[in-house]
């Protein structure tokens, strides 16, 4: 008997979830994978939003892309942030299941295939330094460090800085959100020569406004980066 197979013996693999007994590592239950809003078909080229039809080749834009002008290029999302995918990436982001950034890296590497070039460099929106030594680790650091590897591209855990705290962003409106961030991100002042003439993928946990996926753009593409694009585990709808 192999040890993966011992270890499934002594340890049956659990649901992500709820802990239930699943046939593989990583994996949801039934009823979880069901209670789990994957995103898939038609979707909105800079954010990963589902759309309404049937054309995967389309590149159609959602109406809050149409409206609101993106400094990066294209954006993938793997999930809708509802459900139980609302409470996976709660559990990454607060309950310390930082096992969960495996499948997530997984799930968000499938996703992206439509907007990954061959030269990106891979990199995390970043944590104010208190908040970290707070939470002790960045989950969006955690998930780009998992895409990069699956991808075969280069990651850069500390290509962006956060200038100042930015506190908590729920409750705030939109343009609270944006003036909340407004030059909140700069590129770390030894890794300029990292994204010069460059696309750069910017990874987080969740997107809801886009306003901290605009800041690192816009930081990236301020420092030479020739394109940005961002993938998040979970986007946040209006219909969520």
């Amino acid at each position: 008997m192999g040890l993966q197979a011992l270890l499934h013996l002594i340890y049956p693999p659990q649901c992500l979830t709820c802990g239930a007994r699943v046939t593989s590592d990583f994996g949801l239950c039934g009823d979880c994978w069901k209670e789990t809003p994957f995103i898939s078909g038609l979707v909105c080229q800079q954010c990963g939003v589902p759309l309404p039809g049937e054309d995967v080749q389309s590149k159609v834009l959602c109406d809050d892309c149409l409206t609101a002008a993106r400094p990066w290029t294209a954006g993938r999302a793997a999930l809708l942030y509802r459900d139980n995918a609302r409470k996976l990436v709660l559990a990454l982001k607060h309950g310390d299941r930082l096992d969960l950034a495996r499948p997530a890296a997984q799930w968000m590497y499938r996703i992206a295939q439509p907007i990954l070039t061959p030269d990106m460099i891979v990199a995390p929106i970043p944590l104010h330094w208190r908040r970290l030594v707070k939470r002790r680790y960045n989950q969006a650091g955690l998930l780009s460090s998992g895409v990069a590897r699956l991808v075969g591209l280069e990651h850069c855990p500390d290509l962006l800085q956060r200038r100042r705290s930015t506190g908590s962003q729920d409750g705030l409106t939109r343009d609270g959100r944006f003036a909340n961030m407004a030059a909140a991100l700069s590129l770390h002042p030894k890794r300029g020569e990292r994204v010069q003439g460059r696309h750069v993928l910017l990874v987080d946990d969740v997107m809801t406004s886009g306003a901290t996926l605009a800041a690192g753009a816009e930081a990236c593409i301020a420092a030479g980066a020739i394109g940005v694009s961002v993938l998040v585990m979970a986007r946040v709808a209006k219909d969520a």
